[in-house]
Order: structure tokens, then C-alpha cells, then sequence
């Protein structure tokens, strides 16, 4: 762990749950922004859920999250005991901010792991923040997001099925039943979901999703 004034970086999920794990058991207000729910699955307990109860948590995620039926189901259970769940198209900066005073930043994952940066300096904590607000206001509501999402997560399987086995769009839409073009979209917007710019990429993030 090496500290530079009020700027610490924690290598590792242990020793970040090791390290902030009472941060998190006292803070009253949690904000939250990441891609999916494995980001910052060291720094929750497994009685998680009841950890929302009693406390102001907002949290704001990629599309991809949902097209993991547990996370998607874990999203509905925390807004039914009070957590406010938005769902944003828009790159965001993987972050937690504990009572407006902490704000932990999570680096990307290299061989070694992944490191994170505990912050408490006020300038530093109110400048994520404001770009946390910023993703925030942007961001849909779970709930209403559900409602469009709901069809590609009916098809994604089969999708994901059909890129995996190299055939053509035509041969793909055919099987699925549908228009070369609506077989295109539904792609297109599974991409978007996954955060891919291929679709080879749009694999391999579904395999790291444990979506294939």
C-alpha cells in the first residue's frame, strides 16, 4: 500500500476490502458507478443486500449488467429496499464515493490484477463527484430501461450462439427467424450493451460475463 498525502493505492480486491472494508460498514451514503457487478464485488460482504437498508445508495451502470440474469435480479432486489439503480450508455469512470468524503477509483485489469486509488482529499473527492453527478443526471432508471431491454435479453443467447459458430448474417437471420436487418440490429444494439466494437470483442466480453 503506498500512500502519497491523501492519495492511497491499494493493490488488489483483498487488501482494498481489507483497507476500506470499515469505511464501507460506516458510511451512510454510497455512490456508485462501474461497469458490471464484478468491479466492486470485494467490497461487499455477502449479506449485501441488507447493507442498503437504512442508507442513501445510488449506483449507475453499464446495459451490459443486465444481460446476467442474477445481477439483474440482484439490481431489482436493492431498488425494492431502497437503492436508486440507473442504467447509462455513456463510458463512466469505475467509482465509489463514501459519504461524499471518500472516493475509491478502480484502475483497469492488467496480468497482476487490478489496483485501486483511495482518495479523501476534498478537491480531488469533489471533482469525481461532480462527474459522477454528471453520468448520474444522464443515466435512465432501471426500471424504464427494463422495458427496452427486455427483448434483446430474450434473444441474446441465441445471438451470442450464432456469432460463436462463424455464420453469415443471412444463415444467422434465417435461423433466428427474422429480417437481415433486424437480425443486424439486435447485434448492433447486443454490442452496445457489451460495451464491444466488434463483434469478436462483443465474444469475448460475453465469455468474461459468463454470458457464453
Amino acid at each position: 500500500m503506498t500512500k502519497v498525502e491523501d492519495v492511497v493505492t491499494v493493490r488488489g480486491d483483498r487488501e482494498l476490502f481489507e483497507r476500506t472494508g470499515h469505511l464501507f460498514a460506516a458510511a451512510t451514503e454510497i455512490a456508485c458507478a462501474a461497469n458490471d457487478m464484478h468491479t466492486w464485488s470485494a467490497t461487499r460482504p455477502p449479506t449485501r443486500v441488507e447493507s442498503v437498508r437504512g442508507r442513501k445508495v445510488r449506483k449507475v451502470y453499464l446495459p451490459r449488467v443486465l444481460l446476467d440474469p442474477a445481477s439483474a435480479a440482484h439490481l431489482r432486489e436493492i431498488t425494492s429496499l431502497g437503492a436508486q439503480v440507473r442504467i447509462t450508455e455513456s463510458e463512466i469512470n469505475e467509482t465509489i464515493m463514501l459519504d461524499r468524503r471518500i472516493a475509491i477509483l478502480a484502475a483497469e485489469v492488467t496480468p497482476d490484477g487490478r489496483s485501486y486509488t483511495v482518495l479523501s482529499r476534498p478537491d480531488l473527492v469533489n471533482g469525481i463527484r461532480s462527474l459522477f453527478e454528471v453520468a448520474w443526471r444522464s443515466a435512465t432508471d432501471l426500471a424504464t430501461y427494463e422495458v427496452r431491454f427486455d427483448e434483446l435479453r430474450q434473444f441474446t443467447p441465441q445471438i451470442l450462439d450464432l456469432l460463436s459458430s462463424g455464420c453469415t448474417d443471412e444463415t444467422a437471420a434465417r435461423t433466428m427467424g427474422v429480417g437481415l436487418r433486424t437480425y443486424r440490429r439486435r447485434v448492433a444494439e447486443l454490442m452496445a450493451a457489451l460495451g464491444a466494437t466488434s463483434r469478436f470483442q462483443a465474444g469475448a466480453r460475453a465469455r468474461e460475463a459468463g454470458l457464453l
